[in-house]
């Protein structure tokens, strides 16, 4: 009678232990789940990128301004020595510049060395840093290219980050956090040209 009793309860144990073993692997897996879900939206970059051209290049969405980049020889300034801020216009944005003024851009790689640098800012921005700039500057920031012009962030009435060069053209922040190791790269809707 001994026997089966402790067989029982041994029976009941093993059941018992799976049971609680397939509940807290079922919990880990939604940990698991929902932090790789919460780390992409706010992450979006590979976390390995080496530098802040590898993290743009990340992006199948942003392989214009990658292109871009190359084509100006800016890679390899980019890639080493920073932070560097890239504020990467997206796709869209340069298939919105007309296809002979974005075919001659491409071609003349002093133009586009400058439109590409009026992109780029010394320092990291990530979201965070935005948001400190912006309360620092009680809703506005000033940056400065890696070639001295001023980019303007700030509100927009619908609360959207806006970006304003010195010529007067700005672009929604659309993307945040591309993070490379040199950098970070966030993603403009525009194309943030040094002529009206």
């Amino acid at each position: 009678m001994n026997n089966i009793r402790r067989s029982i309860l041994a029976v009941g144990a093993v059941l018992f232990l799976s049971a609680a073993a397939n509940n807290v692997f079922g919990q880990t897996t939604q940990d698991t789940t929902q932090k790789t879900a919460t780390t992409t939206t706010t992450q979006p970059a590979q976390a390995d990128a080496a530098n802040v051209v590898q993290a743009l290049q990340s992006n199948a969405d942003y392989s214009t301004a990658f292109n871009a980049v190359k084509t100006a020889g800016l890679d390899s300034t980019l890639a080493t020595g920073g932070p560097y801020t890239i504020f990467a216009p997206n796709n869209n944005a340069f298939s919105a510049i007309p296809a002979d003024k974005l075919d001659a851009l491409m071609k003349d790689k002093t133009q586009l060395a400058t439109v590409l640098k009026g992109h780029v800012v010394n320092g990291k921005y990530d979201k965070a840093g935005i948001i400190k700039a912006l309360n620092a500057g009680k809703g506005k920031a000033t940056l400065t290219t890696i070639d001295g012009q001023t980019l303007t962030l700030g509100i927009t009435a619908d609360k959207k980050l806006q970006l304003t060069n010195a010529a007067g053209n700005s672009a929604q922040v659309v993307l945040y956090d591309l993070v490379g190791g040199t950098g970070v790269v966030n993603g403009l809707n525009i194309v943030l040209l040094p002529t009206k």
